[in-house]
């Protein structure tokens, strides 16, 4: 690593640098895919940039590509791992002198929890805050554009977590954008709310699998097994009424709207 950059402040966890002059000469995807599970990229000419590394397992690449948006959301797998890279551009703001990119990746990161644990409000707000481009700049997109349909609405849109808000607010998502979006999004059924009916469908699984689990417990790192079962958990139980999908150009008419009865 330290042949990458003679500056930087490398530990066993992090890999942190700050350029004035010139730029960085690694790959970012590279490092990702091999060493790091988030990475944060801030720029005083305004690009923010944010990436995280999950497991294959607890997110499939199937179901983010119905959230892509060009360079502003993509992702691929390498080996057993599923990489997210999300980017915020915007020519026309100040420059940005305190950048605090440690400070941001620490508000932000609790969102690949989330992810790993099921929760796809994440990927909808990149979705979301990838088209609030357009609001700043007309060429981001080719014409028809604006036809496209939004991907799957998740629950709990108008109920953002701290980090989701945080997400929210580094991708420059603009607030009645999220507001029109939220207005098809169903509550957020919060397993803590819930706990009668995880304990019996957790009380169902097989005796077997609950001993394996256990086992995983204290081999795996972290909340790995908490997580995997949430994720579980709530493709199972999350049943709600699909609303019809809006083209991206509702979503971006009806926010329009609720700019001009603030006004």
């Amino acid at each position: 690593m330290r042949s990458l950059s003679t500056r930087a402040r490398i530990t066993a966890t992090s890999f942190v640098n700050e350029y004035h002059w010139g730029d960085f000469s690694g790959d970012p995807n590279r490092l990702m895919e091999r060493y790091y599970d988030a990475h944060v990229h801030v720029t005083n000419w305004g690009t923010r940039r944010l990436m995280f590394r999950l497991p294959r397992h607890v997110l499939d690449l199937d179901k983010v590509a119905d959230y892509r948006v060009g360079h502003h959301l993509s992702a691929w797998t390498a080996d057993d791992f599923l990489v997210l890279d999300m980017t915020s551009e915007d020519d026309d703001e100040d420059f940005e002198f305190n950048y605090e990119a440690e400070a941001r990746l620490s508000a932000t990161v609790g969102v690949r929890a989330e992810l790993a644990a099921g929760d796809l409000r994440p990927l909808y707000l990149a979705w979301l805050a990838g088209y609030g481009a357009w609001e700043r700049d007309e060429d981001a997109f080719e014409p028809d554009a604006d036809q496209r349909l939004e991907p799957p609405v998740p629950p709990g849109l108008g109920t953002l977590t701290a980090p989701q808000r945080a997400f929210a607010d580094f991708l420059r998502l603009d607030d009645e954008l999220l507001a029109s979006a939220a207005r098809t999004s169903p509550p957020f059924a919060d397993t803590a709310d819930d706990l009668d009916r995880l304990t019996a469908w957790v009380k169902k699984l097989p005796l077997a699998e609950k001993n394996e689990l256990l086992s995983r417990v204290v081999q795996e790192p972290g909340a790995t097994v908490r997580m995997e079962l949430l994720r579980r958990f709530r493709d199972i139980h999350t049943t709600t009424t699909a609303a019809p999908r809006r083209t991206v150009a509702d979503v971006l008419d009806s926010a329009a709207r609720l700019r001009a009865e603030k006004v």
